[in-house]
């Protein structure tokens, strides 16, 4: 993986677009990221990891942590393109973080979401080079990174970013902090993973093994109970086990035989005693059965004799009922004759008060008259009554006619005030039409004065505000200056603090060089092996940290005096700018200007904004004119209509009103003398038609007498009364008639039995005694339901014993295989997780493969170590046993080879420390790029840790580095150690600024 352009724009500290050149950067294979603290320099890595993965490395990616610039303008959206070459192929991705922006129209902001796009330089279909799209998708582009760069976001993050401060911990940490870095870091979530699936599957079939054995001792509890007082097992005889004992099935099985052994025994001596209850049972019941029999008959013969003494009792009414009943069918004969003339002497009755009540209403003159006479009567009433009908009809016409000359008097009433209304307001038309038009020229005036007033008032204000910016930043330019001056007298009196330094150490330079002689080894000024009288440091020596001291605080300063140039410039820039804008004019006059300027707009347009209304006003009052001028001359035209139309009326009235009179006469009214004739006619018709039924209920009387009298005869009577007393209701008739037949049935039922030869006999016999041998046919049915209930209760306990001892045996069959299972996946478990007596280390499964990858790490660090130790160190890795429960294999110490001892990394110094973190750290590098598969990573950096190192560590270490150059290897070191400065040639500076930091490329020759 190679890295060639990195862009940036409102990212972290950067406001503005930043554009790194990586090609031009790694040209010298080692360049160096650096500038002061907070200027940026982990952004610029972060930028990075979140070009790639979508996040950024560590910490940073805590929830709450923004990656929108506070710099940047607010319309400037957060963007981050990186171009890398990654498996051969040129890729370019750009992402954007989700983030607010401004709304495009209104007021406000509004979210955007997140978005990714990656491309690909390559040939289109027609053969021209260019960047092909390929995809949009965050899930799609962050898959095809992992998969080309074959490493997640904490891999690259700690292989391609080596930070240090990490490492110098993982030297000095336990073993389980270890084990959590390179667990991160080597992906051994699928051994972890075996190791929980292989406890998980232990749990589950020791479960299974325990549910099995549960289920068999809930079955032996069963088995208990079904046997109950079988053969002494009266309780449940395994009290000593549990789920797991292994003599659990033996016991099981053999108590189950001897309780099935015990049932059946119990059984067959039941069926015995059922066989013996069952002939007690079965002579006792025949003995019952023929005593009940024998009291029967004896009881029906003694029945016998009582009914026939009764029956005979009974003879005189016997006969006395036949007579009755025979008389009752004869007058049976005469009773519709009877019924006939009962109805015709009721309706006799009924019309003679019919015709005394009809007779009662007429006149005195009528009260005698008769059915002809009321019949010429009706007939001449009904045609006076007929005759009323076209005077009713024009009665009704008279009345109309009132209501419509009503109607017609309210119109003119009416129709006369609103004459009366659009008169007075035509009257008044032409002065309201003048005021109006005044109204609209008014405002249409004030409307021209607005757009005029509005035309100075927008400059007067750019003017008043140009001003305001230029008083502020006169005030502002004036603190600027005397700021620039104390920043200028700061950065002098610290840059001669340092040129005293440099001169004062320069003074004292041999006791420093001497101060690094080895015995035995050459000087590196003179060449001798021999140092007979080495320099000895002065009081008051300056060493080299104090002199970079003394450096840093006058870049520091010289920095801020920069900043206070660009700062001075910028203002006095901006006031000469709002100076040229604003002019002479102090700015209370232009703020006085601008007030009276907005006033008088506002007053012309309040005015102007009832152009419309006055012109709306007007318009509707000409419309009004209009229609009330129509109304007039309409209203007059109907006036003459009601006129006629009224005169007319009168006329039709008049003529009806004189036929009406003639016809009611001294009646009201029409319809009062219609119900005058009405009531004569209903009188006259009723009297008439109750004088007709009186004639023909008589009529119908006497026949009625004539037909009874020759039925009374024929049917035997003497008299119609007698035929009449001997009439009978029917439900009488058939009451006599049951008692009748009652008799005779009983008759004939006591000559049946008085004919029963076995009656007889038995009534010559002892009294029989049926209570004594149904008392003794219960007993025996008691013993024999005792005894079948207790044979089944047995049959039941064989049969239950029977299936609990089969389900038992199925149960014990089926926990084997589940035992053997368990104890192969217990044994499996207890090795992978380093408890088992099998695993002598007592290391898991993952801490043995994390193990192995540490190995190679330390052997990997070792061969960088040793160049950078000068030969003394080499990192080995430890698998001794830890104690307690601390984890094994993951041991790591160092060998001192100029002791020859072997000693813990918590043991190293600060300097080695840096040396052993950062060969550890490429030597992780190395081994987690051949574990993705042997991916080249062209692109590395070294993130700080350079300030605890001298000057011939530091040399030792930059030709280690400087090494890694090989093959076209690029090495960024991020720093802000001022000798980095001068020893690398590339360089990439991130400046600091107020509004927001900046990025340089520098380049320049290395100095000695």
């Amino acid at each position: 993986m190679r890295l060639h352009r990195l862009k940036v724009t409102a990212f972290g500290p950067f406001a503005d677009l930043q554009e790194i050149d990586f090609d031009a950067l790694s040209g010298a294979g080692l360049f160096l990221l650096h500038g002061p603290t907070g200027a940026g320099k982990t952004s610029v890595l972060d930028a990075v990891c979140y070009a790639l993965y979508g996040s950024v490395p560590g910490p940073r990616q805590a929830p709450g942590t923004r990656l929108r610039s506070d710099h940047a303008d607010p319309g400037t959206p957060t963007e981050v393109t990186l171009e890398l070459t990654a498996g051969g192929r040129r890729l370019e991705i750009t992402r954007r973080p989700e983030q607010d922006r401004p709304k495009k129209r209104g007021t406000g902001t509004t979210r955007d979401k997140a978005q990714s796009w990656l491309r690909e330089h390559g040939t289109d279909h027609t053969g021209e080079p260019g960047w092909q799209a390929l995809s949009r998708s965050h899930q799609e582009i962050g898959e095809e990174i992992e998969q080309l760069l074959g490493m997640s976001r904490e891999q690259f993050c700690q292989v391609v970013l080596l930070p240090q401060g990490d490492f110098a911990r993982f030297l000095r940490a336990d073993a389980e902090a270890r084990g959590r870095l390179l667990g991160r870091l080597f992906d051994t979530r699928r051994f972890a993973a075996v190791e929980t699936l292989l406890a998980d599957r232990r749990r589950a079939a020791e479960a299974k093994v325990r549910a099995g054995d549960e289920k068999v001792l809930a079955t032996a509890q069963r088995l208990a109970q079904a046997a109950g007082d079988t053969a002494d097992l009266r309780a449940w005889p395994l009290p000593g086990l549990a789920p797991g004992d292994p003599g659990l099935a033996g016991a099981v099985r053999s108590w189950a035989a001897v309780a099935r052994s015990g049932a059946r025994e119990r059984l067959t001596i039941a069926e015995y005693a059922v066989t013996a209850a069952e002939s007690r049972h079965h002579a006792a019941r025949r003995d019952a059965e023929e005593a009940r029999e024998l009291d029967r008959l004896q009881r029906r013969h003694a029945d016998t004799l009582a009914r026939a003494a009764v029956l005979d009792a009974a003879a005189p009414e016997r006969d006395r009922v036949r007579d009755r009943l025979d008389r009752a069918r004869r007058a049976a004969l005469v009773r519709p004759a009877l019924e006939l003339r009962e109805a015709a002497t009721a309706a006799h009755r009924a019309a003679g008060r019919a015709e005394t009540e009809a007779r009662g209403q007429l006149p005195a003159p009528l009260a005698e008259a008769g059915t002809e006479q009321l019949g010429a009567l009706e007939r001449k009433l009904r045609e006076d009554l007929g005759a009323l009908g076209a005077a009713h009809r024009a009665e009704q016409r008279s009345a109309e006619i009132g209501r419509e000359r009503a109607a017609l008097d309210r119109e003119a009433r009416s129709a006369e005030e609103l004459l009366q209304d659009d008169a007075g307001w035509l009257a008044r038309w032409d002065a309201t039409r003048a005021g109006l038009r005044d109204r609209v020229d008014s405002a249409q005036q004030a409307a021209t004065l607005a757009e005029q007033l509005a035309g100075a008032l927008e400059p007067a204000r750019l003017r008043l505000d140009a001003a305001r910016r230029r008083d502020t930043l006169a005030a502002e330019a004036d603190t600027t200056a005397g700021e620039l001056l104390a920043a200028r007298e700061d950065s002098g009196a610290a840059k001669e603090r340092w040129l005293e330094l440099k001169e004062a150490r320069l003074r004292g330079i041999a006791a420093e060089l001497a101060g690094a002689l080895v015995a035995g080894e050459a000087c590196t000024v003179c060449g001798s092996a021999e140092h007979p009288a080495p320099a000895r440091p002065a009081p008051g020596h300056v060493d080299r940290a104090a002199e970079d001291a003394a450096h840093a605080r006058y870049e520091l300063a010289e920095e801020r005096r920069a900043a206070g140039e660009r700062r001075l410039a910028a203002v006095r820039q901006a006031g000469t700018e709002a100076a040229a804008a604003a002019g002479d004019t102090a700015t209370a006059e232009l703020l006085t200007r601008t007030q009276e300027l907005a006033a008088r707009h506002a007053e012309a347009h309040a005015a102007a904004t009832g152009l419309h209304a006055a012109r709306e006003a007007l318009a509707a009052a000409e419309r009004e004119h209009a229609a009330r001028s129509e109304n007039r001359q309409q209203a007059e035209r109907l006036a003459a209509a009601r006129a006629s139309r009224r005169e007319a009326l009168e006329r039709e009235q008049a003529a009806l009103e004189a036929e009406l009179l003639l016809v009611r006469g001294d009646s009201g009214s029409v319809a009062e003398r219609a119900r005058i004739l009405s009531t004569r006619v209903r009188l006259v018709a009723g009297a008439a038609e109750a004088l007709r039924r009186a004639e023909a209920a008589a009529q119908r009387l006497k026949e009625a007498d004539d037909q009874l009298s020759d039925a009374a005869f024929a049917a035997g009577f003497d008299t119609t009364d007698e035929a009449a007393d001997a009439v009978l209701p029917e439900y009488e008739r058939a009451a006599l008639q049951r008692r009748l037949d009652g008799w005779q049935a009983e008759e004939a039922l006591l000559a049946d039995r008085f004919a029963e030869a076995d009656t007889a006999a038995a009534a010559g016999l002892p009294p029989a005694d049926p209570a004594r041998t149904e008392a003794a046919a219960d007993r025996a049915a008691t013993g024999l339901r005792a005894a079948g209930s207790a044979c089944d209760a047995a049959r039941v306990r064989c049969a239950e014993l029977d299936r609990l001892s089969r389900q038992a045996e199925t149960e014990l069959r089926a926990l084997g295989p589940l035992r053997e299972a368990y104890d192969r996946v217990a044994r499996l478990a207890a090795l992978t997780a380093g408890t088992s007596a099998d695993n002598e280390r007592r290391m898991r499964l993952e801490a043995y493969v994390l193990a192995a990858r540490l190995e190679q790490v330390a052997a990997a660090a070792t061969v960088r170590l040793l160049r950078m130790s000068g030969g003394r160190y080499t990192l080995v890795h430890s698998d001794a046993r830890a104690g307690g429960r601390g984890r094994s294999g993951l041991g790591l110490h160092v060998v001192d080879a100029w002791t020859g001892s072997e000693r813990d990394t918590a043991t190293l110094s600060g300097g080695e420390t840096f040396f052993a973190s950062l060969a550890l750290a490429l030597g992780l590098a190395d081994v987690v790029t051949d574990e993705a598969g042997g991916m080249r990573l062209d692109t590395l950096f070294i993130d700080e840790g350079f300030g605890s190192l001298d000057e011939q560590a530091l040399d030792e270490v930059l030709d280690v580095l400087d090494s890694l150059r090989e093959r076209d290897r690029s090495v960024g070191i991020v720093s802000h150690v001022a000798d980095l400065r001068s020893r690398v040639q590339a360089r990439l500076e991130v400046v600091k600024q107020r509004g927001g930091s900046v990025v340089r490329h520098r380049t320049g020759q290395l100095t000695g």
